[in-house]
């Protein structure tokens, strides 16, 4: 993607990543990684990593059923419960503005809020975009 023009990879599939991360080191360019925070892996061009925080899930399951309120079913962790994030660390912070961080916080803000919604893709199985 890189060679085709893109300045942003976000390479959201595939167990490549790391590879599609690269590359973009030399050529100034930035990559997004995604599920956990991936920023060490190439300091100073990984814009962000998206981050699904499983771990919070795991540990909210074990505290449950610890204290006797665990349920089956499907649990879903979003904006509000910390579910799903970005990742803002010693590698990346250089590269994020006081002003995207600001975006990034009003956006979440206003998605959880209801504010700005996010379509369901669960819910049709269509992407309106």
């Amino acid at each position: 993607q890189f060679d085709r023009g893109a300045d942003v990879v976000y390479a959201a599939a595939g167990r490549h990543r790391p590879r599609r991360l690269s590359g973009g080191e030399d050529a100034g360019k930035l990559a997004i990684g995604v599920d956990s925070n991936q920023n060490y892996i190439h300091p100073g061009t990984m814009l962000t990593s998206m981050l699904k925080r499983v771990d919070l899930a795991v540990y909210n399951s074990f505290k449950t059923a610890q204290d006797g309120s665990w349920k089956p079913g499907l649990q879903i962790l979003g904006l509000a419960e910390d579910g799903v994030g970005w990742a803002l660390d010693d590698n990346n912070k250089a590269l994020i503005t006081p002003e995207m961080q600001a975006a990034v916080d009003k956006v979440k803000a206003d998605i959880i809020a209801g504010t700005v919604t996010v379509h369901d893709y669960m819910s049709d199985n269509a992407c309106p975009y």
